[in-house]
């Protein structure tokens, strides 16, 4: 693991507490199966962890209905493994367990209790597995919330050449058939947070010893992923990505050293979402954002990418954005910068930068769709705006009302709260001419003759 703090005194250490790694999968790979069946049966075994990526808790996919006609034997998805191994568990010593996620999502504990029932309850009607197995899940399985905080990018080359420099080979970036990048070492930030709700029946580990903040419920833990996700870093992230991938910017720090573009995050954060938040107990909101604007996301020595934080976007505007927009109720319409980043979003999805060029930032993909980053509904929102033509913003039309109204993404019609036509006045502005992102920001910044910047 190598910490990269932004002074670049680099911290590495080798993580040798892997006791063991096994592929479990019946069919490819049996001895692994069997073995991961065995740790669920032991009763010393109290808690599990599982980083899935959000997509992972998803089981509304037409994936997973080979799982629920086969029941319990060789399970592909995730979830029906982990459903599997719990099912094993109880047939097994009966001993109460708590499955922990350490994905970045909202209410991630609720997500996989939510996709381990879908499983037992639909094989129990087709009779693969008892009724009491449901009762067992309700008793003795909890699914604690968490809140989890360290921005670890992909694996980057310049790590890997510093680790073989240093005398550590086999450090080799591995890009898997489905486009996941692994490596045998991580990449990550000097600061860490991990809040978890104390819900563990069958005893835990003294993880306050090294900075574990517990909670009694999910709502405490709640409050601190809005303050993160909702208000603090993963909207400055966002905003950030976006504006990157417009002006063809590398690195997020490097979008953070634009005076436009940290003065729009720094307007966003204390203007706009700061206001909404709820102090959640133990960590200062205030304080996390400066840390945030100061430290973390200027950080010369972090190696993530506007490509990399964009990725999925349809999946994060209600979380990043749409929530505080729903917390500023009947004054939303006043909001200025987050309904601008959220234009500058819709321009993105043109798939052209500031310069007028063609975007390139999934290489790997079959063009036209190398020019964007991964979401799952890109072929959908880009035909939206696939009839607005660079240089004439006339052909806007209407063509941005069915995602600008789209409440199950932003989790609100932005027309409603007065935002929808404010967007696409910025949208407008911002596809009139070559360089007309970077005339609209400066000009949503300083309409009022500001010249001096909040974050001076």
């Amino acid at each position: 693991r190598v910490v990269m703090p932004p002074n670049k005194s680099n911290e590495y250490m080798v993580v040798a507490n892997i006791a063991d790694a096994i592929f479990a999968d019946k069919e490819e790979s049996p001895e692994g199966w069997q073995k991961a069946l065995e740790y669920f049966s032991k009763r010393s075994v109290q808690m599990v962890s599982v980083t899935c990526t959000e997509k992972g808790y998803d089981v509304n996919i037409p994936q997973i209905d080979v799982d629920l006609s086969n029941g319990i034997n060789s399970p592909k998805h995730i979830m029906a493994k982990i459903a599997v191994f719990v099912y094993h568990r109880y047939k097994n010593i009966g001993s109460p367990i708590a499955l922990v996620s350490m994905d970045n999502c909202a209410e991630n504990g609720l997500k996989f209790k939510n996709a381990v029932m879908t499983f037992a309850k639909e094989w129990i009607k087709r009779g693969f597995v008892e009724t009491d197995f449901l009762k067992y899940l309700d008793d003795k399985v909890t699914f604690p919330s968490t809140m989890i905080d360290r921005i670890t990018p992909r694996p980057s080359d310049k790590v890997q050449k510093m680790l073989e420099n240093i005398g550590i080979d086999d450090m080799n970036i591995i890009t898997t058939e489905k486009g996941t990048v692994i490596a045998p070492f991580v990449n990550t930030e000097h600061v860490s947070y991990l809040v978890i709700e104390d819900k563990f029946p069958n005893g835990r580990p003294d993880l306050e010893k090294v900075g574990v903040i517990f909670c009694d419920n999910p709502d405490d833990v709640a409050r601190y992923e809005k303050m993160k996700v909702g208000a603090c870093l993963n909207p400055n992230q966002t905003t950030l990505a976006i504006f990157g991938c417009l002006f063809n910017i590398n690195y997020i720090y490097e979008v953070m050293s634009d005076p436009l573009c940290s003065e729009l995050v720094y307007r966003q954060s204390y203007e706009e979402s700061l206001p909404v938040v709820e102090h959640p107990g133990k960590i200062d909101p205030k304080e996390f954002l400066r840390e945030v604007l100061k430290e973390r996301l200027p950080n010369p020595n972090i190696p993530d990418t506007p490509a990399r934080i964009i990725t999925d976007t349809s999946q994060k505007v209600g979380v990043r954005y749409g929530n505080t927009i729903i917390a500023h109720g009947n004054k939303a319409k006043e909001l200025k910068y987050i309904p601008f980043a959220i234009a500058g979003w819709c321009r993105y999805l043109m798939g052209i930068d500031d310069n007028g060029n063609l975007m390139n930032l999934n290489p790997t993909a079959k063009p036209p769709f190398n020019r964007w980053s991964p979401d799952h509904r890109l072929k959908e929102l880009v035909n939206q705006v696939s009839q607005i033509k660079f240089g004439e913003p006339d052909t806007t039309k209407d063509k941005l009302h069915p995602i600008l109204s789209d409440e199950g993404m932003f989790g609100v019609d932005l027309y409603k709260v007065g935002l929808g036509f404010k967007v696409e006045r910025y949208f407008k502005d911002m596809i009139s001419k070559i360089g007309a992102v970077r005339e609209a920001l400066e000009s949503v910044l300083y309409e009022k003759g500001d010249l001096e910047g909040f974050c001076k």
